[in-house]
């Protein structure tokens, strides 16, 4: 008797990306009536429109340096992903028939490198277990066990023993992350922080010549520093695109945490680019002292560095001419040519948000405290992580473990 009443119950699931299927499959699974909600007209639109590139699914470096990846969060998110960890993902994914490889840079792929056959497996197999599909139901409010919703212009209103909410970010908009919720949440007291751009582009401020000359010129093969507050410098090698008000591309994402805190604390906030990274200063001195006579500043750079086009616009703007007089000053101009920033680019531009429900709003289950019996998982979660498959990988491990949340809240 006491099965059959638990397969009564009902839960909704509101989003239906990575962070609300896992969980609807969790929850399912235990042996509930699932009910997925989504605004858009089918799911995981944002998984998709990652997977053009190559679907990068997480990552395959060891637990203690993936964990650090999640920053400051990184102790609150270690509950989920210990318990759903990249060796984990990958396991769900081999049982969905779909292989998975991990290339040079560490990171794991499908072996298609497409996520379009591993959601249609994924929902087959969602659908064939029995949870419920509603798409194009918008939520616009909620309490603890009923969730109002518009649907082509009219409101639905459904109810269920406990909600699960997974509605992303705010990045990508037209996508289904809107941060809507974010209002619908404060006014039933939960503590939200403010969602912002995270792996996002920057504004700087680049002379004329620069923007008409150089913009959308690739920086390859430089490496970034930024100094955090206690000292520690932070290097990472790449590369990004010098673009007409600022920068864009990998190398930038990767400090964006940083830089966008120094902006929210001072209104700007700075790097130093190295142009010569696998050169040490000693081996550019050495190279810079065969000097020809009679040859141009530009030339005697080109010839003895490979030093063009952008990198040789920037040094240029970073340091005055009397900088560049011996090669003792020009190598130290070299490995550490300063950039400021002064503004994140748009929310709706850029690949993920930080902010959103706080640690001190839920439990250890992602339940809300001020809304007994509904959970968050995903990236509606106040925390971050950089591009290289952290992100899906919380997202999936907080809707695993909401889905366990759930079970143990039900039963």
């Amino acid at each position: 008797m006491q099965e059959a009443a638990q397969t009564q119950k009902t839960v909704i699931v509101v989003g239906a990306g990575p962070a609300g299927l896992m969980a609807a499959e969790g929850i399912c699974a235990a042996g509930y009536q699932v009910h997925v909600y989504d605004a858009k007209p089918s799911a995981c639109r944002k998984f998709l429109l990652a997977g053009v590139g190559g679907m990068n699914i997480t990552h395959s470096e060891a637990y203690p340096d993936f964990i650090q990846r999640y920053y400051d969060k990184a102790e609150w998110l270690n509950t989920s992903i210990s318990q759903f960890n990249a060796d984990a993902l990958c396991e769900w994914i081999h049982d969905l028939g779909i292989e998975t490889f991990v290339g040079t840079s560490g990171r794991v792929f499908p072996k298609d490198m497409k996520a379009a056959p591993l959601l249609r497996s994924w929902l087959k197999r969602l659908r064939d277990a029995g949870v419920q599909f509603h798409m194009r139901h918008k939520m616009t409010n909620l309490s603890a066990n009923e969730v109002v919703f518009e649907y082509v212009g009219e409101r639905v209103t459904a109810k269920a023993d406990a909600v699960v909410l997974a509605m992303g970010g705010a990045s990508w908009p037209k996508l289904g992350s809107d941060g809507a919720w974010f209002s619908v949440l404060t006014n039933n007291g939960v503590d939200v922080a403010p969602l912002q751009s995270a792996n996002c582009g920057f504004y700087s401020e680049w002379s004329e010549h620069l923007k008409t000359k150089f913009a959308g010129n690739p920086l390859k093969d430089v490496a970034f520093s930024f100094t955090l507050a206690d000292g520690q410098v932070v290097t990472k090698k790449g590369e990004c695109i010098v673009t007409q008000d600022g920068m864009e591309g990998s190398l930038i994402y990767a400090f964006s945490k940083y830089l966008r805190d120094g902006i929210n604390d001072s209104g700007q906030s700075s790097l130093l680019m190295d142009f010569l990274p696998l050169q040490s200063e000693e081996q550019v001195i050495k190279k810079l002292r065969n000097t020809k006579p009679k040859e141009s500043f530009s030339k005697y750079l080109k010839r003895t560095l490979s030093i063009t086009g952008v990198k040789a616009v920037l040094l240029h703007e970073s340091f005055p001419k009397e900088a560049f007089q011996t090669p003792e000053t020009l190598a130290r101009c070299l490995k550490a040519v300063p950039v400021s920033f002064y503004k994140t680019k748009p929310i709706e531009e850029v690949i993920s948000s930080a902010g959103g429900v706080c640690e001190n709003s839920v439990n250890e289950s992602l339940m809300l405290h001020a809304m007994p019996g509904v959970f968050c998982a995903g990236e509606m979660l106040d925390w971050e992580a950089p591009t290289g498959g952290y992100l899906l990988t919380a997202c999936f491990a907080t809707g695993h473990l909401v889905a366990k949340g759930v079970d143990e809240f039900l039963s």
